[in-house]
Order: structure tokens, then sequence, then C-alpha cells
């Protein structure tokens, strides 16, 4: 079965209206593209035309606008969805008490596992079908715009395989999955990601087709340590909270919030990233799960440096107050 098809029975399939990419709409414009370009070739007289114009009226003019749009939606309603289902499944107190109390009565359980299923497959199988159409575009043209976009994508933060919400829901997957193990309860949980070491270095992995196969890769490069205490910067790139604050040069008193727009991420040098990053809990119970050793030496030497920073701050607010 071509991925249209599949990709256009899957959507259908949904119980609610997702937004998708228009894979349908998208090929007809290259289509139509192809075809313009074969009739200027004609009357041109040429025989061979190795490249479409630098400027394509049909495809640039509606392809990429369309496309974009489509992204962005994509995107944003994965990111909702994700957020919302965690927010659930890590709450605390008494809202923990009245979402268990609820999904008792009403069997939630099993659904936020089926819609953390859902929402990673939705995730992979749209950036599959991103993917295709700009390969698809780019072998019309036999031009290397796609990829082109495709990165342009990534610095507007468009990529879904960047959002940090999939890498918290492949965590949330896992400590569901091993949780379950350890209680001998076998549902049908999400077999698709695994934590891997590599030479004692630990990665995500996820894989639902044969074409898209995502690792997320767990070493912090500012430390070169297994991440501790995770955060995602919105470019996508994972640190230590303690690591990324040195890197945005504030305290973890203040936070990341508080950082410049100036600030850049050390990894791709994309500014104005600290504003919007995301603490990967999901991520950081699996971690200190899976690497409990080198999680409590890390614990001991971070309280020991949060402490020395906690005590700076408020001695220097404390002068500020005193005018000292």
């Amino acid at each position: 079965m071509k991925f249209c098809k599949k990709y256009q029975e899957y959507m259908q399939a949904q119980e609610k209206k997702l937004p998708g990419v228009g894979f349908k709409k998208l090929k007809k414009i290259l289509k139509r593209c192809r075809r313009d370009l074969q009739i200027q070739k004609g009357l041109e007289g040429v025989v061979d035309i190795p490249t479409c114009p630098h400027h394509c009226q049909v495809c640039d003019g509606t392809f990429f606008p369309s496309l974009l749009k489509e992204m962005s939606e994509i995107v944003g309603c994965f990111n909702e969805r994700a957020q919302k289902l965690l927010d659930l499944h890590l709450s605390s107190g008494v809202r923990k008490y009245y979402i268990w109390f609820k999904g008792k009565l009403q069997g939630n359980h099993v659904a936020l596992i089926q819609e953390g299923k859902d929402l990673v497959t939705y995730a992979m199988i749209n950036a599959t079908a991103i993917r295709k159409i700009l390969k698809k575009y780019d072998k019309v043209h036999y031009s290397k715009q796609g990829q082109a976009f495709k990165s342009q994508a990534q610095s507007m933060h468009m990529e879904i395989l960047q959002s940090p919400w999939l890498c918290e829901l492949m965590a949330f997957h896992i400590n569901l999955r091993e949780s379950k193990a350890k209680k001998r309860k076998a549902p049908a949980l999400f077999d698709g990601c695994s934590l891997t070491f590599n030479d004692g270095k630990p990665s995500l992995s996820c894989e639902l087709f044969d074409s898209v196969k995502l690792d997320i890769d767990l070493t912090c490069s500012i430390c070169l340590d297994t991440v501790f205490d995770p955060v995602s910067l919105t470019c996508g790139h994972i640190f230590c909270y303690m690591c990324a604050c040195s890197a945005a040069s504030v305290t973890i008193v203040d936070g990341l919030k508080i950082a410049k727009p100036k600030e850049k991420c050390p990894l791709c040098r994309a500014a104005g990233v600290y504003e919007g990053a995301v603490h990967l809990e999901e991520l950081n119970i699996l971690l200190s799960r899976s690497c409990h050793e080198y999680w409590e030496q890390r614990l001991q030497t971070e309280r020991t440096e949060r402490i020395r920073q906690a005590k700076e701050h408020w001695e220097s607010q404390c002068r500020a107050f005193m005018g000292v």
C-alpha cells in the first residue's frame, strides 16, 4: 500500500478530526508544476531543463505556505494534547486524588495509556508525511529547496520531532511499561519506545515505520554527562537544568524564564530559546530509575551547588534591601 493511501486511512480513522498534511492537495500542486514545466520545455524546444526555475510560480506561491500552515497546526495540536495528558499523569496533592477518583469511575487509566500511544503515532506518521512530500518536491524540481524549507521550519520550531513533549511521551510509556511489569500486570502498552545504552551513554529510541526512526541523545553537551534534571529548550536540544542556567547566564533561583532573548543555545546557536524551556519530568523519573547510582552521586553534588547559589542570591537580595 502506498504511503499516501495509508496516511489518508489513518487520518480518517481518528475519532476526532485532527490537523494533518494535505497530502493529496500538495501532490496535485507538484503534478501541476511538473505539467507546466513539460509544456515550457515543448514551447522553448529544449530537450532537457536540468532544474526548475529558481522561483517556481506554481509551487512557491501555494506549496510552502500551505505546508507551513499545516505543520504549525499539527505541532500546536500535538503539544497541547500531550501537555494535557502528562499534566494528568504527573499531578500531585489534592488534584492527584481527584483525578485518580475520577479515573477509577470512568476507566480513564487505560484511556490515558491509549491516548499517549496515539499521540506518538500521530507525531511519527505526520513526520513521515512531511519528509515524503518534501522529498517529492525536490525530485520534481531537481533541487534541495525542500530540505532548505525543512531546516527553516526547524529554526521556527515547527518540526514535530523537535517537540519536547514527544520526548516526554516516550519516557512516559517506558515508565508505565516498567511499573506495570513490576506489578505483573500486562495491559496493551506501547512497545515502540525504548531506553538504550551505548558505552554507558543513554538515548531514547522510537520506531513505528520503516522510514522513520527517532533517536534522542541524553548526554548533556555542556557537562558531557547524562542529563540530570533535564530541560528542553524550544529548539529541541536537551541539557541539565543547571547547565542550561549557566549557559543562559541566570541563577537556578531566578530560572530560565528571565534569560535575555539574546542568549543562544550552546549547540545550534539559536537565540531566544530559554523562555519557553520545558522541564522533562517523565524523563527525569526514567533516568533516576535507570541510572540510580549516578543519580545519587549527581544529586549530592548538585544539592551543594544549589544551596550555595541560593545562599548567594538571598544574601544579595538582603544587601539590596538594606541598601548596603
